[in-house]
This record gives structure tokens, sequence and C-alpha cells, in this order.
């Protein structure tokens, strides 16, 4: 199963020549989830060759521009494009209004229905399950209602080995149940234990995306033993003042969460313009949690 994410936007508030403001597209089992869309996010997603048409949900975080103000444009896209699937939209209550409002003053009827699902900025709170994965939002510190996402990939049902499935000669009805972790019996009584005749399957995997907040140890539980930690690190060190009081992070804290919180892999991103190069935050960050990765924009990180 693909599990994937492609990193469309890197920068903070104000964008700059080689980095895009905040959003990301995970990939599961082919399936397209964006989150956050800036200004300027449907550009990135055509220059990295991205089918985006199959994006089917998207997830806004905040109500700061650089996370949302890219969406209309995409929407509108959409619609010219003669869109007809549905598209589901998750994000803070005013959202809607701000969507309608866009859409009414420019007579735009769009030709695809848009589902808007709102979300709440404070709990832990499922906002969609398929088959393939659960998507659960959990509240960030911010200066205005923010919401953390995570994606936690179902297990998969166990492989049946094809040598076994060959010589056993195993009926149609049985491999279901197989699949699910049962033993098979033969019509001569014999019983085959499951995991002969199967093969684990891949370890579920999970990403965690966390948007712009203040340093706050409340999310680990929500994001704890997480294999793809997203979590902004907008300041270095020396900058924590601003960091607070923006509400913001710096490259310590949010390795220090990701350390805290047992995750396997750490992304920093949101970095200030102020910052043409950034391997030193990429330096401090590693000071703290070894396995810190920058999210620079077109890198894609297979989980």
């Amino acid at each position: 199963m693909t599990f994937s994410l492609t990193i469309l936007g890197s920068s903070s508030a104000i964008p700059i020549l080689n980095r895009n403001p905040s959003a990301h597209l995970l990939t599961v089992n082919e399936r397209l989830f964006l989150l956050d869309c800036a200004e300027g996010t449907q550009l990135q997603l055509r220059k990295f060759h991205i089918h985006f048409q199959r994006i089917n949900r998207i997830f806004v975080s905040h109500l700061h521009g650089d996370h949302y103000f890219g969406l209309i444009g995409l929407l509108n896209t959409f619609h010219l494009l003669g869109r007809k699937e549905e598209l589901h939209l998750y994000g803070p209550p005013m959202l809607k209004e701000i969507i309608d409002l866009q859409l009414l003053t420019s007579m735009t009827v769009l030709k695809y229905p848009l589902l808007f699902h709102i979300t709440s900025n404070d709990k832990y709170n499922l906002v969609h399950e398929d088959e393939h994965v659960t998507v659960h939002s959990f509240p960030l510190l911010h200066s205005v209602p923010t919401c953390g996402f995570i994606f936690r990939e179902k297990k998969q049902e166990r492989k049946i080995r094809k040598d076994i499935l060959e010589k056993l000669n195993i009926p149609f009805e049985e491999i279901r149940k197989i699949k699910k972790g049962d033993d098979y019996t033969d019509e001569h009584g014999r019983v085959f234990r499951n995991e002969k005749l199967t093969i684990d399957p891949p370890s579920p995997q999970s990403y965690s995306y966390c948007s712009d907040t203040a340093y706050t140890e409340s999310i680990i539980p929500f994001i704890s033993g997480c294999d793809l930690l997203y979590h902004e690190a907008t300041f270095m060190q020396e900058m924590v003042g601003n960091a607070h009081d923006k509400l913001h992070s710096t490259t310590v804290e949010a390795a220090t969460i990701a350390l805290k919180a047992k995750a396997k892999k750490l992304i920093i991103g949101h970095f200030s313009a102020r910052y043409e190069d950034l391997q030193p935050l990429l330096t401090e960050a590693r000071t703290i949690f070894p396995e810190t990765y920058l999210a620079e924009d077109g890198i894609v990180f297979k989980i």
C-alpha cells in the first residue's frame, strides 16, 4: 500500500521564490488528501506533476491566510475543468461562510457537490474513516482556533502464501476467513494453522500534521508513536521570544515534542522568510532529535 507525503509548501506567512506557504499532499493507497491550501498550491500541484483531480478530501487547519488563501482558486479550477465527483472539505465553522460568500459574489454554482465537515478545536475527534485510513483532529495552541490532524492506516488483512494456495486448492469461501486470521480445515479434517498459511501484512503507518502551534505537550497523547510527524518550526531557538509572542514553535521545541512523543521521524517546516539557508535550523533540531528532516517544497517522504 502506498503511504507517502509530498511537501507543496514550507514557508510561513510570506511566500518566497523557492518556498510556497503551507500545503501537504498525503497519498494513502492511491487516494490523495490535501492538508492546507495556501496561495499558489494549485500551481505547486501542477509543478510536481500531481493529478489533483483525484483529490477528494481537503483538510484546513485554521483560518490564517497562509493556510487557505489558495482554496477558492483550487475549487474554481475543479469547476472549470468540469469536475463531477463530490469534494469533502474539513475545517473551522467560518470556512463554509467564507467559501459560500466567494461563490455567491462571483455568481458561481459549482458543477460538483462540495460537502463541508466542521472540525472542533477543543477535543480529539474522528473526522473521517474509510476502509484504509482513519483521520482524527486534535487541538493545537495558536492565536486562532487551530487543529492538527493524524492519519492512521488500518491494519491490512493477512496475505495467503501463493504456494500454499495452489498446493491445498483452498475453496474461495475459505480464503476470506483465512485472511482474517482463521485456521483452515480441509476435507480430510486436517487443520492448517493460520501462521503457516499466511504472511504478516506490513505494519500500519501514521502521519501527524501539526501546523501552526506554540510548544504544548498536550498534543503528545494524540501523536504518540507516529511514524512521521510534521511540526512547525518557524524560528531557531535564539528567537524563542518571538516564537512565544506569535504562538509558534522553534526548532528545539519541535524536536522536543518529537522526542517526547516517540515519533519515528520528524519533519520541520513553516520557516520564517528571514531564513534563506535552512541548514542551521536542521542542525539545531538534530541536536535534540537526530531523525529530523526539512520540509522543502517538492520533497516526497515515503513512510
